[in-house]
Protein backbone atom coordinates (compact mmCIF):
# COMPACT_ATOMS: atom_id res chain seq x y z
CA UNK A 1 0.00 0.00 0.00
CA UNK A 2 1.51 3.59 -0.51
CA UNK A 3 0.07 4.98 2.09
CA UNK A 4 3.60 8.24 1.93
CA UNK A 5 2.11 10.76 -0.24
CA UNK A 6 5.87 11.27 -1.10
CA UNK A 7 6.17 7.79 -2.16
CA UNK A 8 3.04 7.66 -3.91
CA UNK A 9 3.77 10.77 -5.93
CA UNK A 10 7.30 9.63 -6.94
CA UNK A 11 5.75 6.65 -8.13
CA UNK A 12 3.37 8.49 -10.31
CA UNK A 13 6.24 10.67 -11.65
CA UNK A 14 7.96 7.70 -12.75
CA UNK A 15 5.03 5.91 -14.25
CA UNK A 16 4.62 9.61 -16.28
CA UNK A 17 8.30 9.53 -17.67
CA UNK A 18 8.16 5.73 -18.41
CA UNK A 19 4.94 6.49 -20.54
CA UNK A 20 6.02 9.39 -22.20
CA UNK A 21 9.41 8.13 -23.22
CA UNK A 22 7.72 5.01 -24.38
CA UNK A 23 5.43 7.08 -26.88
CA UNK A 24 8.42 10.07 -27.48
CA UNK A 25 10.92 7.38 -28.40
CA UNK A 26 9.50 4.87 -31.02
CA UNK A 27 8.07 7.67 -32.48
CA UNK A 28 11.66 9.09 -32.70
CA UNK A 29 12.78 6.03 -34.42
CA UNK A 30 9.81 5.99 -36.94
CA UNK A 31 10.94 9.01 -38.32
CA UNK A 32 14.35 8.21 -38.37
CA UNK A 33 13.62 5.27 -40.48
CA UNK A 34 12.07 7.12 -42.61
CA UNK A 35 15.51 9.58 -43.01
CA UNK A 36 17.56 7.75 -43.41
CA UNK A 37 16.33 4.84 -45.63
CA UNK A 38 15.76 7.87 -47.64
CA UNK A 39 18.97 8.96 -47.51
CA UNK A 40 20.26 5.84 -48.19
CA UNK A 41 18.37 4.81 -51.35
CA UNK A 42 18.82 8.60 -52.33
CA UNK A 43 15.09 9.47 -52.52
CA UNK A 44 13.41 12.27 -50.60
CA UNK A 45 11.49 10.03 -48.05
CA UNK A 46 8.01 12.15 -46.79
CA UNK A 47 8.50 15.49 -47.32
CA UNK A 48 5.53 17.30 -46.96
CA UNK A 49 3.89 16.89 -43.37
CA UNK A 50 5.95 20.26 -41.44
CA UNK A 51 9.66 21.69 -42.31
CA UNK A 52 11.68 18.27 -43.56
CA UNK A 53 8.97 16.24 -42.99
CA UNK A 54 9.35 16.48 -38.90
CA UNK A 55 5.39 16.05 -38.70
CA UNK A 56 5.01 12.87 -40.59
CA UNK A 57 4.29 10.01 -38.09
CA UNK A 58 1.86 12.40 -36.61
CA UNK A 59 0.04 12.81 -39.72
CA UNK A 60 -0.13 8.83 -40.26
CA UNK A 61 -1.24 8.77 -37.03
CA UNK A 62 -4.22 11.00 -37.26
CA UNK A 63 -4.44 8.44 -40.79
CA UNK A 64 -5.03 5.70 -38.88
CA UNK A 65 -7.48 7.44 -36.32
CA UNK A 66 -9.66 7.89 -39.22
CA UNK A 67 -9.85 4.38 -40.95
CA UNK A 68 -12.47 2.15 -39.93
CA UNK A 69 -12.01 -0.60 -37.60
CA UNK A 70 -12.45 -3.48 -38.99
CA UNK A 71 -12.96 -6.99 -37.63
CA UNK A 72 -13.60 -9.73 -40.09
CA UNK A 73 -17.15 -12.19 -39.58
CA UNK A 74 -15.06 -15.17 -39.45
CA UNK A 75 -12.70 -13.67 -37.00
CA UNK A 76 -12.71 -14.81 -33.43
CA UNK A 77 -13.75 -11.09 -32.16
CA UNK A 78 -12.01 -10.92 -28.64
CA UNK A 79 -9.10 -12.68 -29.48
CA UNK A 80 -8.80 -10.15 -32.42
CA UNK A 81 -9.21 -7.47 -30.99
CA UNK A 82 -6.99 -8.51 -27.58
CA UNK A 83 -4.01 -9.10 -29.64
CA UNK A 84 -2.74 -5.22 -30.36
CA UNK A 85 -2.54 -4.91 -26.44
CA UNK A 86 -0.69 -8.24 -25.85
CA UNK A 87 2.07 -7.19 -28.39
CA UNK A 88 2.71 -3.45 -27.07
CA UNK A 89 1.92 -3.96 -23.42
CA UNK A 90 5.36 -5.99 -22.22
CA UNK A 91 7.39 -3.47 -24.07
CA UNK A 92 5.90 -0.55 -21.94
CA UNK A 93 6.36 -2.97 -18.62
CA UNK A 94 9.96 -3.93 -19.82
CA UNK A 95 11.16 -0.16 -20.66
CA UNK A 96 10.38 0.36 -16.95
CA UNK A 97 13.35 -1.43 -15.12
CA UNK A 98 15.77 -0.59 -17.76
CA UNK A 99 18.44 1.67 -16.41
CA UNK A 100 19.28 4.63 -17.96
CA UNK A 101 22.05 5.83 -15.66
CA UNK A 102 22.41 4.39 -11.66
CA UNK A 103 19.78 6.61 -10.68
CA UNK A 104 17.41 6.73 -13.31
CA UNK A 105 15.49 3.56 -13.62
CA UNK A 106 11.80 3.30 -13.36
CA UNK A 107 11.62 -0.03 -11.75
CA UNK A 108 14.95 -1.37 -10.22
CA UNK A 109 13.49 -4.79 -9.14
CA UNK A 110 15.73 -7.87 -8.50
CA UNK A 111 16.87 -9.87 -11.07
CA UNK A 112 16.00 -7.16 -13.86
CA UNK A 113 18.02 -9.05 -16.60
CA UNK A 114 15.28 -11.60 -16.46
CA UNK A 115 12.33 -9.35 -16.05
CA UNK A 116 13.04 -7.71 -19.41
CA UNK A 117 13.64 -10.88 -21.37
CA UNK A 118 10.56 -12.72 -19.90
CA UNK A 119 8.53 -9.91 -20.59
CA UNK A 120 10.14 -9.04 -24.13
CA UNK A 121 9.24 -12.81 -25.04
CA UNK A 122 5.34 -12.06 -24.36
CA UNK A 123 5.38 -10.17 -27.21
CA UNK A 124 4.86 -12.66 -29.82
CA UNK A 125 2.26 -13.69 -28.15
CA UNK A 126 0.08 -11.00 -29.36
CA UNK A 127 1.26 -11.83 -32.94
CA UNK A 128 0.48 -15.47 -32.37
CA UNK A 129 -3.06 -14.19 -31.33
CA UNK A 130 -3.28 -11.92 -34.31
CA UNK A 131 -2.65 -14.57 -36.59
CA UNK A 132 -4.86 -17.37 -35.27
CA UNK A 133 -7.83 -15.36 -34.59
CA UNK A 134 -8.65 -13.17 -37.86
CA UNK A 135 -9.95 -16.62 -39.77
CA UNK A 136 -7.78 -15.95 -42.69
CA UNK A 137 -5.20 -18.97 -43.41
CA UNK A 138 -2.08 -16.31 -44.73
CA UNK A 139 -2.48 -14.97 -41.53
CA UNK A 140 -2.57 -18.25 -39.49
CA UNK A 141 0.60 -18.98 -41.56
CA UNK A 142 2.61 -15.63 -40.63
CA UNK A 143 1.36 -16.51 -36.87
CA UNK A 144 2.88 -19.91 -37.27
CA UNK A 145 6.06 -18.68 -38.47
CA UNK A 146 6.33 -15.78 -35.91
CA UNK A 147 6.07 -18.46 -33.43
CA UNK A 148 8.79 -20.74 -34.55
CA UNK A 149 10.95 -17.50 -35.26
CA UNK A 150 10.76 -17.22 -31.45
CA UNK A 151 11.02 -20.62 -30.38
CA UNK A 152 14.46 -20.76 -32.64
CA UNK A 153 15.84 -17.77 -31.70
CA UNK A 154 14.81 -16.57 -27.77
CA UNK A 155 17.11 -20.02 -26.78
CA UNK A 156 20.96 -18.20 -28.10
CA UNK A 157 19.49 -14.57 -27.29
CA UNK A 158 18.94 -15.71 -23.74
CA UNK A 159 22.38 -17.72 -23.70
CA UNK A 160 24.39 -14.62 -25.19
CA UNK A 161 22.77 -12.45 -22.21
CA UNK A 162 23.87 -15.02 -19.50
CA UNK A 163 27.30 -15.30 -20.52
CA UNK A 164 27.22 -11.01 -19.58
CA UNK A 165 25.54 -11.62 -16.58
CA UNK A 166 28.10 -14.52 -15.94
CA UNK A 167 31.19 -12.29 -16.76
CA UNK A 168 29.31 -9.74 -14.03
CA UNK A 169 28.52 -11.81 -11.38
CA UNK A 170 25.13 -10.61 -11.43
CA UNK A 171 21.51 -11.17 -13.06
CA UNK A 172 20.81 -6.79 -12.34
CA UNK A 173 21.19 -4.50 -15.07
CA UNK A 174 22.70 -2.09 -12.94
CA UNK A 175 25.13 -4.49 -11.37
CA UNK A 176 26.34 -6.01 -15.01
CA UNK A 177 26.89 -2.30 -15.66
CA UNK A 178 28.70 -1.45 -12.44
CA UNK A 179 30.95 -4.57 -13.67
CA UNK A 180 31.61 -3.59 -17.01
CA UNK A 181 34.76 -2.73 -18.82
CA UNK A 182 36.47 -1.78 -22.55
CA UNK A 183 37.76 -4.84 -22.98
CA UNK A 184 34.24 -6.75 -22.69
CA UNK A 185 33.53 -4.92 -25.86
CA UNK A 186 36.31 -7.87 -27.63
CA UNK A 187 35.60 -10.19 -24.39
CA UNK A 188 32.01 -10.58 -25.01
CA UNK A 189 31.91 -9.77 -29.30
CA UNK A 190 30.71 -13.04 -29.96
CA UNK A 191 27.68 -12.81 -27.49
CA UNK A 192 27.09 -9.13 -28.90
CA UNK A 193 26.54 -10.59 -32.79
CA UNK A 194 24.49 -13.52 -31.23
CA UNK A 195 22.30 -10.94 -28.99
CA UNK A 196 21.87 -8.49 -32.04
CA UNK A 197 21.49 -11.13 -34.68
CA UNK A 198 18.52 -12.91 -32.46
CA UNK A 199 17.04 -9.51 -31.39
CA UNK A 200 15.96 -8.44 -35.14
CA UNK A 201 14.97 -12.06 -35.54
CA UNK A 202 12.55 -11.54 -32.93
CA UNK A 203 11.24 -8.04 -33.48
CA UNK A 204 10.83 -9.65 -37.41
CA UNK A 205 13.31 -7.36 -39.01
CA UNK A 206 14.39 -7.45 -41.92
CA UNK A 207 16.16 -9.84 -43.03
CA UNK A 208 14.37 -12.34 -40.91
CA UNK A 209 11.01 -10.54 -41.74
CA UNK A 210 9.52 -13.68 -43.20
CA UNK A 211 6.31 -13.92 -41.33
CA UNK A 212 5.21 -10.58 -42.96
CA UNK A 213 6.49 -11.36 -46.10
CA UNK A 214 4.11 -9.72 -48.58
CA UNK A 215 5.05 -11.64 -51.28
CA UNK A 216 4.02 -14.75 -49.72
CA UNK A 217 1.29 -14.50 -47.27
CA UNK A 218 0.26 -10.62 -47.79
CA UNK A 219 1.38 -9.15 -44.41
CA UNK A 220 1.07 -12.34 -42.39
CA UNK A 221 -0.67 -12.09 -39.19
CA UNK A 222 -1.54 -8.27 -39.28
CA UNK A 223 -3.51 -8.79 -43.08
CA UNK A 224 -7.23 -8.42 -41.45
CA UNK A 225 -5.79 -5.22 -39.45
CA UNK A 226 -6.58 -2.09 -40.14
CA UNK A 227 -7.46 1.63 -38.56
CA UNK A 228 -5.78 2.24 -34.89
CA UNK A 229 -5.25 -1.84 -34.03
CA UNK A 230 -3.02 -1.69 -36.83
CA UNK A 231 -0.88 1.40 -35.87
CA UNK A 232 -0.48 -0.74 -32.33
CA UNK A 233 1.37 -3.46 -33.96
CA UNK A 234 3.73 -0.78 -35.55
CA UNK A 235 4.35 0.99 -32.23
CA UNK A 236 4.98 -2.45 -30.87
CA UNK A 237 7.14 -3.08 -33.36
CA UNK A 238 9.58 0.17 -32.70
CA UNK A 239 8.91 0.18 -29.42
CA UNK A 240 10.53 -3.23 -29.47
CA UNK A 241 13.47 -2.00 -30.72
CA UNK A 242 13.79 0.85 -28.45
CA UNK A 243 14.20 -1.54 -25.70
CA UNK A 244 16.28 -4.23 -27.44
CA UNK A 245 18.96 -1.19 -28.47
CA UNK A 246 18.40 -0.41 -24.82
CA UNK A 247 19.42 -3.28 -23.27
CA UNK A 248 21.78 -4.32 -25.93
CA UNK A 249 23.61 -0.84 -24.40
CA UNK A 250 23.65 -1.85 -20.94
CA UNK A 251 24.56 -5.52 -21.57
CA UNK A 252 27.54 -4.92 -24.21
CA UNK A 253 28.28 -1.00 -24.02
CA UNK A 254 28.65 0.19 -20.55
CA UNK A 255 25.25 1.34 -20.60
CA UNK A 256 25.62 5.25 -19.47
CA UNK A 257 29.08 5.27 -18.42
CA UNK A 258 31.28 7.35 -20.95
CA UNK A 259 34.50 9.12 -21.40
CA UNK A 260 33.26 12.44 -19.99
CA UNK A 261 31.50 11.42 -17.28
CA UNK A 262 28.15 9.28 -16.40
CA UNK A 263 26.08 10.76 -13.83
CA UNK A 264 22.77 11.79 -13.93
CA UNK A 265 21.26 12.90 -17.08
CA UNK A 266 24.75 12.66 -18.82
CA UNK A 267 25.11 9.32 -18.13
CA UNK A 268 21.06 8.83 -19.46
CA UNK A 269 22.34 11.01 -22.43
CA UNK A 270 24.90 8.41 -22.83
CA UNK A 271 22.89 5.12 -22.84
CA UNK A 272 20.27 7.16 -25.12
CA UNK A 273 23.28 8.04 -28.14
CA UNK A 274 24.52 4.63 -27.96
CA UNK A 275 20.85 3.07 -28.45
CA UNK A 276 20.68 5.35 -31.47
CA UNK A 277 23.27 3.66 -32.73
CA UNK A 278 22.48 0.15 -32.29
CA UNK A 279 18.83 0.98 -33.62
CA UNK A 280 20.24 2.79 -36.50
CA UNK A 281 22.16 -0.51 -37.36
CA UNK A 282 19.09 -2.10 -36.98
CA UNK A 283 17.31 -0.10 -39.72
CA UNK A 284 19.93 -0.33 -42.30
CA UNK A 285 19.23 -3.73 -42.64
CA UNK A 286 16.49 -3.60 -43.68
CA UNK A 287 17.79 -1.22 -46.60
CA UNK A 288 21.35 -3.22 -46.98
CA UNK A 289 20.23 -7.21 -46.74
CA UNK A 290 17.47 -8.90 -48.59
CA UNK A 291 14.71 -11.25 -46.83
CA UNK A 292 16.27 -14.79 -45.79
CA UNK A 293 14.17 -18.15 -46.48
CA UNK A 294 12.60 -19.61 -43.72
CA UNK A 295 15.03 -22.75 -44.05
CA UNK A 296 18.00 -20.63 -43.67
CA UNK A 297 16.25 -18.59 -40.68
CA UNK A 298 15.57 -21.80 -38.68
CA UNK A 299 19.69 -23.29 -40.13
CA UNK A 300 20.86 -19.73 -38.94
CA UNK A 301 19.59 -20.03 -35.38
CA UNK A 302 20.30 -23.65 -34.80
CA UNK A 303 23.24 -24.20 -36.75
CA UNK A 304 25.07 -20.73 -36.43
CA UNK A 305 24.06 -18.62 -33.61
CA UNK A 306 23.15 -21.65 -30.81
CA UNK A 307 26.65 -23.05 -31.28
CA UNK A 308 28.42 -19.37 -30.58
CA UNK A 309 26.38 -18.92 -28.18
CA UNK A 310 27.00 -22.03 -26.34
CA UNK A 311 31.21 -21.57 -26.99
CA UNK A 312 31.00 -18.30 -25.84
CA UNK A 313 28.97 -19.17 -22.48
CA UNK A 314 31.84 -21.99 -22.33
CA UNK A 315 34.71 -19.52 -22.75
CA UNK A 316 32.90 -16.94 -20.58
CA UNK A 317 32.66 -20.03 -17.33
CA UNK A 318 36.70 -20.76 -17.73
CA UNK A 319 37.19 -16.58 -17.93
CA UNK A 320 35.37 -16.09 -14.58
CA UNK A 321 37.19 -19.01 -12.86
CA UNK A 322 40.59 -18.46 -13.98
CA UNK A 323 40.34 -14.78 -12.84
CA UNK A 324 38.38 -15.42 -9.98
Amino acid sequence: MLTDPHLLVEVVLKAAVVLAAFLVMPLALGQLEHKLMGHMQGRLGPMEAGPHGLFQLVADGLKFAQKEDVVPAAADKRVFQLAPAVALIPYLVALAAIPFSAAWVAADVPLSLLFVLAATSVGVIGTLMAGWASGNKYSLIGGMRAGAQLVSYELPLVLAAASVALAAGSLSLTGIVGEWSWWWLVWQAPAAFVFLAATVAELQRTPFDAPIADAEVVFGPLTEYSGLRFAFFLLAEYAGMVVMALLFTVLFLGGWRGPWGDIGAVGALWTVLKAAVVAAGILWLRVAWPRVREDQLQRFAWLVLLPIALAQLAITGIGVVMLG
